[in-house]
């Protein structure tokens, strides 16, 4: 497969009649709150889209992406990769009205002016596919289950603030 870049604006209605197909590469440092979300990234997500029309005459795209992003590791905040994969299927409307009727098999992407800016749509199904939290495994984390621990129970030596409540419910 050749790698291109993917444009900016495309024109999904007539991509979709023609059933056309993009496939090509986004660079991760252009998505702006993916970079926000994690910091400086590297490399590229890859993207195929196959624009098309189903029974219902109904105009969609059918994607999946490909990215390794930089992400800190919960446990030790080091850096690491972590590998995104990501299917979606989006139904191209024109209000919001249209995306709520739509069959639940699809998400809803709005189009505007018969254009619609691939980069967005692209960074958020990025960080729709982002995991909340990851760990190194265990044996490549620079901390241990065993630092985590906080040991024994720190018995507290202030009385209790509801002990007063506790009297008035007691007394007759």
């Amino acid at each position: 497969m050749s790698t291109m870049r993917i444009p900016h604006t495309v024109e999904p209605y007539r991509l979709a009649a023609n059933a056309e197909r993009l496939e090509g590469l986004i660079p991760l440092a252009s998505m702006p709150r993916l970079v926000d979300a994690l910091g400086e990234q590297q490399g590229d997500c890859r993207v195929r889209l196959a624009f098309d029309v189903d029974a219902q005459r109904q105009r969609h795209i059918d994607g999946r992406l490909e990215a390794r992003v930089t992400m800190h590791c919960q446990r030790c905040l080091q850096p690491m990769e972590v590998e995104i994969e990501s299917d979606f299927l989006l139904a191209m409307v024109s209000s919001d009205a249209l995306a709520a009727e739509l069959p639940k098999r699809y998400e809803p992407v709005l189009v505007e002016n018969e254009q619609l800016q691939l980069l967005p749509v692209v960074e958020d199904e990025l960080l729709l596919s982002l995991p909340q939290v990851v760990y190194h495994d265990d044996a490549d984390c620079g901390v241990s289950r065993d630092q985590l621990q906080s040991g024994k129970a720190v018995e507290d030596d202030r009385t209790n603030p509801f002990s007063v409540l506790r009297s008035l419910k007691d007394k007759p």
